[in-house]
């Protein structure tokens, strides 16, 4: 095992360079092992030849890169948490629950529960691993306001947690537009540096809703070439965070209809096959009676399509 180094250890990085690249929030080794030349370069006024090298000699110390055997991936994998949706329907359609180090994307109408799933997540996260939690805090990115610690408080009762010391673990950060949605994943990763030691580490974020401001903000077919290219970089971004902190990554989605659809369900989510490639497990969610939503489990790379029945009552998310 290579011994623990800190920026200004690496070869090309002078103290000028090393403050440079954690203002940029290349604050550890294993974020500059994963970057690429083009992105250090802009960001650390170095040459592409020299932030090459940087990434190099970061890849060697971080020991991530380079080829592997199965069995080595298969005894990392061990290592991969699963959080606890609260139903032990849902967790059952999705393997034991929602997996660290990948990123679950939910996706319906309105009142489907897509948000009261994000505000259960944060709470369960806090959860002993015994319980289905990960023993750790929450990041949530708001960009429709949708945020409620009244109902982290109801949430928390429920689980006999204190609903103040869980509210003190849920860090909240509202996004206007999507360069700051962007922006604010950055930020996320620099306070995850932060609490890595403690006794309460990121191990969830969440983006609700992750397409809402690229919706708004790019409107026509000839802006979508960008659009996509965004939301490709925020996602990557987004995937960067759940490796290096073994954490879930947990966005929501919207949805649209497709009125020229005659058969089966017009209901399609936004985001196109960017959004389709990059998100781990896709869960697609409706309304059923009552309390009653039916989760659908759409794509997973290991798991088969199913159904599970839930209820979204005042204590939170139940069979």
């Amino acid at each position: 095992m290579a011994k623990k180094i800190s920026l200004g250890d690496l070869p090309g990085v002078g103290p000028t360079t090393a403050e440079k690249l954690r203002e940029a929030g290349f604050s550890s080794i294993e974020s500059i092992a994963v970057a690429s030349p083009a992105e250090l370069a802009s960001t650390a006024d170095v040459g592409e030849a020299t932030a090459a090298k940087i990434i190099n000699a970061a890849r060697q110390h971080a020991e991530i890169g380079g080829f592997e055997t199965g069995d080595l991936v298969l005894e990392r994998r061990k290592h991969v948490g699963k959080l606890t949706t609260g139903s032990t329907a849902l967790d059952a359609l999705l393997g034991g629950g929602i997996e660290t180090r990948a990123i679950t994307e939910t996706y319906g109408e309105y009142a489907s529960g897509k948000t009261q799933i994000a505000h259960q997540l944060a709470v369960n996260v806090q959860l002993p691993r015994e319980r289905g939690g990960l023993d750790g805090s929450a990041i949530m990115i708001d960009t429709e306001n949708t945020f409620r610690p009244e109902r982290i408080t109801q949430m928390a009762e429920s689980a006999e947690l204190a609903p103040k010391e869980v509210l003190k673990s849920i860090h909240v950060a509202r996004a206007y537009n999507s360069n700051h949605q962007i922006l604010l994943v950055d930020s996320a990763s620099e306070l995850a540096e932060q609490l890595k030691g403690t006794d309460r580490p990121v191990r969830l974020l969440i983006v609700d809703s992750l397409t809402a401001h690229f919706r708004a903000e790019y409107v026509g077919r000839g802006t979508l070439a960008d659009r996509q290219q965004k939301l490709n970089r925020h996602l990557h971004d987004l995937m960067r965070f759940a490796d290096l902190n073994n954490a879930v990554v947990m966005v929501t989605n919207q949805v649209l209809a497709k009125p020229d659809a005659f058969f089966g369900d017009p209901t399609r989510p936004i985001g196109g096959h960017i959004l389709g490639h990059t998100a781990t497990f896709r869960i697609y969610l409706r309304k059923s009676k009552g309390e009653k939503r039916i989760a659908r489990l759409v794509d997973s790379p290991c798991l088969p399509e199913g159904e599970a029945v839930f209820s979204v009552t005042t204590e939170g998310i139940k069979d």
